[in-house]
């Protein structure tokens, strides 16, 4: 009787065992990274779109990658920012990247590398001129691992390493879309700037926005999490009236890039400000699960399976636990010569 009690005890806690794994292996399903054969960059216009579900909150503002006026100290500096070629500050408006004649090409460039891992960056900016249809050719905002070397891609280097964020008013060429257009383009250091098609090759991922000669505030605001996505949105509509650009999963960007804002004038011209830059680190903020009408949290499949297992779970491990004290009480009769009668209880 003690070996077929002991017997009895192994294989309950061999069943729970079984449960334990299949209830790990249905918890762990789809967590890991994505597979090699998967497409590298995901793309969509927004958040939802992307398949991407995050609440974020801002953390401590980035000092070090932030402006605003007067832009300069008593020395006329910036401690943290360097400014370049044909660009100039005004203390009480902005620092004025290209003047409204042709041929210019102005930076402005952070001294140090930008280290935090995730992040909000806030450009306001101003495009204007006085022309109505032939003017050009943009700006672009930049984190890539050089920082200050100029060139032909909107006055920064080509064959750059890291990300670029162009905003184009011109077009080289003839395309469905409209101008001005805000396009992204990941660098890796070797791949030349397609000049005569407006970057297309380049772009992984644009959208088209009237950022030019409008009568609000134009800002852009670029959110990236490291090896998760880069968000860009745009406000040019309306104040605080956020136009989603687009969204990329699945990029990682250069350890400590340098920030930097260059613009460009060839034959058509405008002239490009910058007003501000509001740099902050970010991290997500977990919530719980809305409800949906029925009670139970959204996307209740997965749930109330992995809720079942947990329901299973406990009852195995209850039994278990029976089972022990039986075998228990069984081993402490069986030691003191007595009989067990069950009708004593």
């Amino acid at each position: 009787m003690k070996a077929s009690g002991i017997d009895c005890l192994l294989k309950a806690l061999a069943l729970c065992l079984l449960l334990s794994s299949v209830v790990f292996a249905e918890r762990s399903a789809g967590t890991g990274p994505p597979s090699t054969g998967a497409k590298k960059y995901v793309t969509a216009r927004t958040m939802r779109g992307a398949g991407i579900e995050r609440n974020i909150e801002l953390g401590v503002p980035l000092r070090t990658h932030s402006i605003y006026a007067p832009y300069v100290d008593s020395d006329l500096q910036n401690r943290w920012f360097s400014f370049g070629a044909d660009s100039y500050v005004n203390t009480n408006k902005h620092v004025r990247l290209t003047r409204g004649v042709s041929s210019q090409c102005g930076w402005l460039w952070s001294r140090l590398p930008l280290t935090a891992a995730n992040w909000q960056i806030e450009i306001e900016f101003k495009i204007s001129g006085e022309a109505s249809h032939l003017y050009g050719d943009g700006m672009a905002f930049w984190l890539t691992t050089e920082r200050a070397v100029e060139g032909p891609v909107f006055c920064s280097k080509d064959k750059w390493n890291g990300l670029g964020v162009v905003i184009d008013t011109y077009a080289n060429s003839h395309h469905t879309y409209a101008f001005p257009r805000v396009m992204a383009m990941l660098g890796d250091g070797k791949t030349e700037y397609d000049l005569g098609n407006d970057g297309k090759a380049n772009s992984i991922a644009a959208c088209s926005a009237k950022v030019r000669r409008t009568d609000i505030t134009t800002k852009l605001r670029m959110i990236y999490f490291r090896d998760d996505f880069f968000q860009v949105q745009v406000q040019y509509k309306g104040f605080n009236d956020w136009t989603d650009c687009f969204v990329i999963r699945n990029i990682s960007l250069p350890l400590n890039p340098f920030l930097g804002v260059t613009a460009q004038t060839g034959d058509v011209y405008d002239e490009h400000d910058i007003i501000s830059i509001s740099s902050h680190s970010a991290k997500l903020v977990t919530t719980q699960s809305p409800l949906a009408e029925d009670g139970s949290t959204k996307g209740g499949k997965k749930g109330g399976g992995s809720g079942f297992f947990s329901s299973l779970l406990k009852l195995i491990f209850f039994g278990t636990i029976v089972a022990v004290g039986f075998v228990a009480f069984r081993a402490y009769q069986a030691k003191k010569s007595r009989p067990w009668d069950p009708k004593r209880f």
